[in-house]
Order: structure tokens, then sequence, then C-alpha cells
């Protein structure tokens, strides 16, 4: 069951039919994927979660992280990785020593 499509499309103030639309389904279809149980194909699905920019996860309800997977490498960082490093910078001594301590680095 596709459980958060009807939450994202009301958010996005679309219609039914401006959905199906958007992703090439009729309106009926998108009614029966929100209140009828009926499950979209893979295709379909992933043309929601390109549109929504999240991830076929968060519209089934396996997750609730709504943000795409991200690939990182051993090194790269993900965006929530980017902005924790920039903030620890601009921490003082006393708070990058809490949270060494909070992390358990020596």
């Amino acid at each position: 069951m596709v459980e958060n499509l009807k939450k994202l499309r009301l958010e996005s103030g679309l219609s039914q039919q401006q959905l199906a639309n958007v992703v090439g389904v009729s309106q009926q279809s998108i009614n029966k994927y929100e209140n009828h149980g009926v499950e979209p194909d893979i295709a379909t699905l992933i043309a929601f979660a390109k549109y929504f920019d999240t991830s076929v996860d968060y519209l089934i309800g396996i997750t609730d992280i709504r943000r795409k997977y991200e690939v990182v490498h051993p090194y790269d960082l993900n965006l929530n990785e980017k902005e924790i490093i920039e903030n620890y910078r601009k921490a003082t001594r006393k708070d990058k020593q809490i949270i060494g301590l909070i992390l358990n680095l020596k």
C-alpha cells in the first residue's frame, strides 16, 4: 500500500487529477492507490518518488525518512553530515570536548 502518497499530494497542494497527469496514470488510479489499497506498479512508484523527491520506501511506509537515499562512499558526506562537521568546526573548544565525550572519542 502507498501509505504516504496522499499525505505528500495534499502537502504539495495537488489534486488527484493533477498528480495523475504528472505521472501518467488516471485520476481513478490515484484514488485507488490512496483509498482502496490498490498498489501501483514499480514504474509508477518510482515516478511518484522522483516527483516528490523521496524514496519508494517512504512512499510505501517502510521508513519515516522522507529524503532520498544518498550513495555515500567511505569518505564522502551527505548533507546532514556536512552540516554537522561545519557546526563542529564553529564550536568552542569546550563544546568540542563535550561532543567528544558523547561520541566516546579519545
